[in-house]
């Protein structure tokens, strides 16, 4: 392919016109690059799903030679919330440590824990129950959902969005969901240490945009969420730095 050459850009994604896929298109366009369907041949594809066949398509790219953004096994690595953490781990990343796992509904209560559906996915469980009232409550909602239970990071009631889009970090700090209160944003930028974190997370999951989620232990800061492909919004920059990876990518 010559240098100059316009690009074919394939998005398999549940949502092709978020801000950080639609700001990244119009910018390659501009530029003479094209978007084609997601069956269609491809210089470079763009993966932001999770379903089973979403990744069979990006698995068909792959054997064709088209590199993906992520990789289909990266993205469904990341929905396997025991494979999350035994990965973390290995690259030596400070991760929320799990208590237990099983059905949800064949659980004893063990006393305040986060609980989460092992497989991540759109509208999965999520929660801190945090008496036997409410853990009973989630298991008459949820009885068959296989689930882990983490052990409570007690922060300031604010996560820590870090997002990487080809080498460059975003940040905001969002108000807990597992806090009392509306959900609220505010400006942040992460320190050293939590900066490092979060571009180490890339390499062990073999991802180049992703989100690390961190909260504030005793400790430091420790990783409670990793996510292939996540909604970056309210970011400059992040499109632009997706549209100069995707230029990257196709031209190695």
């Amino acid at each position: 392919m010559s240098p100059s050459a316009p690009l074919r850009i394939a998005l398999i994604a549940r949502e092709p016109d978020h801000p950080l896929l639609a700001g990244a298109r119009r910018l390659l366009e501009r530029d003479g690059h094209l978007t084609v369907g997601p069956d269609e041949p491809a210089d470079v594809v763009l993966l932001k799903a999770r379903d089973a066949r979403s990744l069979r398509r990006a698995e068909q790219y792959q054997r064709a030679g088209t590199p993906v953004l992520n990789s289909a096994a990266a993205t469904a690595d990341c929905q396997d919330r025991s494979l999350m953490e035994r990965t973390a781990r290995a690259a030596g990343l400070p991760f929320a440590p799990t208590l237990a796992t099983g059905v949800l509904g064949e659980l004893p209560w063990s006393g305040p824990v986060v609980v989460k559906s092992l497989r991540s996915r759109k509208e999965d469980l999520v929660a801190r129950p945090d008496t036997l009232g409410r853990w009973r409550e989630l298991a008459a909602l949820w009885p068959a959902e296989p689930v882990l239970l983490q052990r409570p990071v007690d922060g300031d009631g604010w996560d820590r969005k870090v997002w990487v889009v080809g080498g460059e970090v975003f940040a905001e700090q969002r108000r807990s969901e597992l806090a009392p209160g509306a959900p609220a944003r505010r400006p942040w930028a992460p320190d050293d240490r939590e900066r490092a974190l979060a571009l180490a997370a890339g390499p062990a999951f073999g991802l180049q945009v992703y989100g690390v989620d961190l909260l504030i232990g005793p400790d430091g800061p420790v990783v409670v969420d990793v996510n292939a492909f996540p909604g970056v919004r309210h970011q400059a920059g992040a499109p632009e730095a997706l549209a100069a990876l995707v230029l990257r990518t196709a031209r190695r």
